[in-house]
């Protein structure tokens, strides 16, 4: 019943989970990894970790769709650090990842491709 609740806030789950990867890629792996170990232990009733759900959840669903955004997120996740007083790593690494998309989003949205019509 919890679980059927928290994937009806995870509108990209079974195509996050169901995504097909190189074998090789162990990154993709771990976050597919975190993802469901993170939905899956949240408090329904706090609404800031049904946010972050929501949040993570639109973020690799962006992560399968968009290639560029895959190898920015693969080079950025090897500089995450979490410090060693962190009582929740997942949520730390979650939240890292939201923050990892936010820069990317700025960062993609401030280059405007302007085209020249000959």
């Amino acid at each position: 019943m919890k679980n059927k609740r928290i994937i009806e806030h995870c509108p990209n789950f079974y195509r996050i989970v169901n995504f097909d990867y190189f074998e090789d890629d162990s990154i993709t792996d771990k976050l597919i990894k975190i993802y469901e170990s993170y939905i899956f232990n949240i408090d329904l009733h706090d609404e800031e970790e049904v946010k972050i759900v929501k949040q993570i959840d639109y973020v690799l669903g962006k992560y399968i769709d968009d290639y560029l955004f895959r190898r920015k997120m693969q080079s950025e996740i090897l500089h995450i650090k979490i410090q060693k007083t962190c009582t929740n790593l997942i949520r730390a690494v979650v939240e890292s990842l939201i923050k990892i998309f936010d820069r990317y989003e700025e960062e993609t949205t401030r280059n405007i491709y302007i085209s020249r019509w000959i």
